[in-house]
């Protein structure tokens, strides 16, 4: 089986989950939750985006990220 490469790490995921009060996380559950999350991260960074370059600027700042991320 071909190994999926994510920007976000199974091991990241599952220390939010873990953080969040789960007690032991499986690793397809840490692997879902790290898609599901890079999934709504890049949402919010292409908003983000298109916010800065709506401003008339090319670099993303956080109130881009921030105002994208209530939409």
């Amino acid at each position: 089986m071909a190994k999926r490469s994510r920007t976000i790490p199974k091991a990241s995921a599952a220390r939010i989950l873990n953080k969040a009060g789960a007690e032991r996380v499986s690793d397809s559950a840490a692997g879902t939750f790290a898609d599901i999350l890079e999934e709504i991260a890049t949402e919010i960074c292409e908003h983000a985006v298109k916010i800065a370059k709506h401003s008339g600027r090319k670099t993303v700042q956080s109130g881009d990220i921030k105002l994208a991320a209530r939409d």
